[in-house]
């Protein structure tokens, strides 16, 4: 049987602890008990553990021993905010990829009522992908970055490879660039930073911006994608390519 697993606020060498509304679930729903064996998520490790003690708000475990995990796609996608609930659904899915972080970005293009609202935002979406890597049973929660002027992102220094998701791109596919960063990293796993722009695409400006800046323009195709549908199948390429 699957054991449930949970994500630790708190831990220590032999010890971790949920608390809020994790806990309460825990201790009102699944009634837990001492003795009741979980998986948990404390440090980046998943841990085979049990429950040592019942809080209406606290449950506290004894990590027993450590579980082998897969590790999260070595991937930063850069999204240009844009409407909410599609943006949501996207943090969410992306969790369940494999994401490791997700950078929000105010781009041209971004309704200015949105851009206004997105920094209220980032607790709600850090809920978000909390509990979407519970549910999908993640050893690690996707980093949310506090968004950001675009240019701040693209101008910002990085090791990683930095690929843009451009319509006017035809030459270059996603998969095709991903496979020259396999190839220039050798046998070392390459960190990629993935762009994708928000609804009616990136602006000329933006566009001339994010090459000057070295990043490469790659295509996913001869379709234009909504937004949300992009960055799924970016993810989805990353992910057949690396994992």
């Amino acid at each position: 049987m699957t054991r449930r697993r949970w994500i630790a606020e708190h831990w220590d060498e032999a010890t971790a602890t949920i608390v809020g509304a994790q806990a309460e679930h825990m201790a009102r729903v699944l009634r837990a008990q001492p003795g009741m064996e979980a998986d948990v998520v404390a440090g980046g490790h998943v841990f085979h553990a049990e429950v040592a003690a019942v809080c209406p708000h606290e449950i506290r475990f004894n990590l027993v021993a450590e579980v082998r995990a897969d590790p999260a796609l070595p991937v930063t996608l850069v999204l240009a905010v844009y409407k909410f609930d599609r943006m949501e659904w996207v943090l969410e899915k992306a969790t369940e990829l494999g994401v490791a972080a997700v950078a929000p970005v105010i781009a041209r293009r971004t309704e200015k009522h949105l851009a206004e609202a997105a920094e209220s935002r980032v607790e709600r979406w850090r809920r978000i992908v909390h509990e979407a890597a519970q549910q999908s049973r993640r050893s690690d929660v996707p980093l949310i970055y506090d968004p950001a002027p675009l240019a701040v992102r693209v101008r910002a220094a990085s090791e990683s490879t930095r690929i843009v998701l451009a319509e006017q791109e035809r030459t270059t596919t996603l998969r095709h660039a991903l496979d020259e960063a396999v190839a220039a990293a050798e046998e070392e796993m390459p960190t990629l930073e993935i762009a994708i722009g928000p609804e009616g695409g990136w602006a000329p400006e933006e566009e001339a911006l994010f090459d000057a800046n070295g990043w490469r323009a790659a295509s996913l195709g001869p379709r234009i994608l909504r937004a949300e549908t992009a960055a799924i199948a970016a993810l989805a390429v990353v992910a057949s390519c690396l994992e």
